[in-house]
């Protein structure tokens, strides 16, 4: 079966993927939405009655607003940690409370859902609880890595098990040093447990760099503190130092806050 990956939308304003073949789909994330995860899902030529699963990051509104509905209204199972489940419950974002929805899942404990084998591992990042996902679906495995405060061994660890990465970008340290937000809000930014900057990003991929890695995806960037162009030219020009070249070693996206990305399918 031929696999989907599309991005719905990625930023503080709200975050949601889908990853799905022709028979069904998963949705990461739900902070944005029904009507506009419908219409998004819908443009694309993807049923949205075929999602069988959301899989929840963490509790902050951006990646849980709509996981109530989703959840209770519409009956998609939504799995995550007891921790994250406690921050949704607790959420005055989130209105529907979750309950026959639930499915609570364990750090680095994998599980599966249908053709998908999934593994949940520790992010660090200021919320209830954080978890970031390795997804394996055949050949193609993906690891998602948005909101990470700084790349710690375990998150390394299940970046370099991943042919395709969706990994945070979310500031550059320029734009933040000298941009409007208060010293307290900069220094939660910049902070261990707060977002990673572009030249982190950089310096990871770039370092760690491995030729099975084929795409790269540049998530959760800033409204204030970043453009996509400049955080594409950080990383490429920090891979190319390392004799890696973007358009042919590896493909480079940088996804936008409240536009879709293109869909991308695999063989």
């Amino acid at each position: 079966m031929k696999l989907s990956f599309l991005c719905l939308a990625s930023g503080s304003s709200g975050n949601c993927y889908y990853l799905g073949t022709s028979e069904y789909g998963i949705l990461i994330d739900a902070g944005i939405g029904i009507r506009t995860i419908k219409k998004v899902l819908k443009d694309n030529n993807l049923d949205f009655n075929k999602i069988i699963a959301i899989l929840i990051t963490h509790d902050h509104a951006d990646h849980i607003k709509t996981v109530g509905c989703l959840g209770e209204k519409y009956a998609i199972p939504v799995y995550t940690t007891s921790g994250v489940h406690q921050g949704i419950e607790k959420s005055r974002y989130v209105e529907e409370t979750l309950v026959s929805s639930r499915r609570i899942i364990a750090k680095e404990e994998s599980f599966s859902i249908r053709d998908f084998k999934i593994t949940a591992f520790e992010v660090p990042h200021d919320s209830t609880d954080s978890v970031g996902y390795h997804i394996t679906f055949g050949e193609h495995k993906f690891t998602f890595a948005t909101d990470v405060g700084h790349i710690t061994d375990t998150v390394k660890n299940y970046l370099r098990l991943a042919n395709h990465i969706i990994l945070e970008a979310n500031y550059d340290e320029e734009m933040l040093k000298f941009g409007s937000y208060p010293t307290f809000l900069k220094e939660r930014v910049a902070s261990l447990t707060g977002h990673l900057s572009n030249r982190d990003a950089a310096d990871y991929l770039a370092e760690n760099w491995d030729t099975h890695v084929k795409n790269i995806w540049l998530c959760h960037l800033s409204r204030d503190n970043n453009h996509p162009e400049l955080a594409f030219k950080t990383v490429d020009i920090r891979l190319f130092e390392e004799g890696i070249r973007v358009g042919k070693d590896v493909n480079l996206y940088t996804l936008k806050r409240t536009t879709p990305s293109e869909l991308f399918i695999f063989e």
